[in-house]
């Protein structure tokens, strides 16, 4: 069954008191409008349209960053939600498929839910996404007969008998593109805002004899992002499903509640998660690997056995493979750290790449930016860093060579040698203690003065 999304992203967001697109504020690390878009794709869609609007510009830049092959078309002016879908028509009308309509600050409707709308159009020509509210305050309710949707009607546009229906509407939508269009068409703005109302295709329908039908999802599916709190209500309800699908799947949290996933954090059973740890976007860990407390991870691969932290912190481009050892302080940053290796403290190590079973003693320093470029270090099989090394890229180390401890190294070092890179010690007898005399004399002059 072929399939095409049309996602509304084109409001402002005046609520949230922010010059950001409300489509753009970030749950679990990511966009509110990728978690639509990531919905959608779970059903692998022939087209997706996202409709902008306030800040085209910047919601469409999103939009194509979560995914090149989404279209965007502007809605200007903006009218209403019917005017809205319509404006994906030029891209979509001639679809033999179905069409539903997400929104972009809707972050939680699953793909089993839209799904199933897609299933009962096997009976309604258009199928509404509808949840029973335990408030159902200024929602949409939705009219039914039986199984059949009468009518969507706005809270502004309710008898008093309509406003004590609990069933209401999420505004998702589902029908065939074609059948989609051809009842937007037909919507008026005979409304108390006087816009085009979506809603208002049920009716239609119903008048030109297609029948129109329910799918009742659980209320938090359809939880809508309007204000800060909203914001918050719905981080925490990510984090809350995301702690108990990782514990389902196999994995340790040794603290559920202190540790914050992202949108496409990915965990592989019997991995081991320690208190506080933060996943930033692109963070893959493999089974049986562990991350131990108050680490920050993003765009970072964590292979079998590995074992991270605590306080380490994995940068994008980081990529650890099986028994790789990275302690506490320690940050890795766009660096392939091969079988074995082993960072244990107090290091950074950017831009490189160290082979397997080396071991990179604390304090060692990869100097990968000389203030215009990054450059590459390179450290062999088995070679051994000695502590508080300063590796000034681009530069090689080579298999079983050795560092001497304090070293800065500027020269490439040949397989199995040691290199000494640092100045050669001299004692002066006696001039400590003439020098502390000193400082304290200067010291207590400027207090007398």
């Amino acid at each position: 069954m072929s399939v095409s999304f049309i996602i509304l992203a084109a409001g402002m967001g005046s609520r949230m008191n922010s010059d950001t697109p409300k489509v753009l504020h970030h749950i679990a690390a990511a966009p509110l409008l990728h978690h639509a878009l990531t919905a959608a794709r779970n059903l692998e869609p022939a087209r997706i349209v996202v409709v902008t609007g306030h800040e085209a510009a910047l919601v469409t830049k999103s939009a194509e960053a979560f995914d090149p092959s989404v279209e965007c078309v502007v809605q200007d002016p903006q009218l209403g939600t019917a005017h809205a879908v319509a404006q994906a028509a030029p891209l979509l009308a001639e679809m033999s498929g179905e069409a539903i309509v997400l929104y972009g600050d809707t972050p939680f409707i699953r793909p089993e839910t839209l799904e199933a709308m897609l299933h009962a159009r096997a009976r309604h020509s258009v199928v509404v996404l509808g949840f029973e509210a335990k408030d159902p305050g200024r929602y949409g309710r939705l009219v039914t007969s039986g199984e059949s949707l009468k009518k969507i009607v706005e809270y502004n546009d309710a008898s008093d008998e309509e406003r004590r229906i609990t069933l209401c509407n999420s505004g998702v939508i589902c029908a065939s593109a074609k059948t989609l269009f051809q009842l937007i068409s037909r919507v008026g703005t005979a409304n108390a805002a006087a816009e085009y109302y979506l809603t208002d295709i049920v009716e239609i329908a119903q008048a030109s004899g297609l029948s129109a039908g329910v799918v009742i999802c659980d209320e938090a599916e359809t939880l809508g992002v309007n204000t800060r709190a909203q914001l918050a209500e719905a981080e925490a309800a990510f984090q809350s499903r995301a702690r108990a699908e990782a514990l389902e799947n196999g994995v340790t949290l040794t603290a559920p509640e202190t540790v914050f996933f992202a949108l496409d954090t990915h965990i592989g059973r019997d991995a081991i998660i320690g208190p506080n740890v933060i996943f930033g976007p692109a963070v893959t860990i493999e089974s049986g690997a562990e991350v131990k407390a108050f680490c920050h991870l993003e765009g970072c691969h964590i292979s079998r056995g590995a074992v991270v932290g605590p306080f380490a912190r994995l940068r994008p481009g980081a990529e650890l493979a099986e028994d790789v050892h990275v302690g506490n302080f320690v940050e890795i940053k766009n660096a392939i750290l091969d079988e074995g290796v082993k960072v244990g403290h107090l290091t950074y190590i950017g831009d490189a790449d160290i082979g397997e079973f080396s071991n990179i003693g604390a304090g060692t320093v990869t100097c990968n930016y000389d203030g215009v470029m990054k450059h590459r270090t390179k450290i062999g099989k088995r070679a051994f860093i000695g502590s508080a090394t300063m590796l000034v890229a681009p530069v090689t180390i080579g298999n079983d060579a050795l560092t001497a401890s304090g070293s800065v190294i500027t020269e490439n070092v040949p397989d199995a040698a040691l290199a000494v890179g640092r100045s050669k010690q001299v004692n002066k007898p006696g001039l400590a203690t003439k020098l502390m005399a000193r400082l304290k004399a200067i010291k207590a002059a400027k207090g007398n003065s």
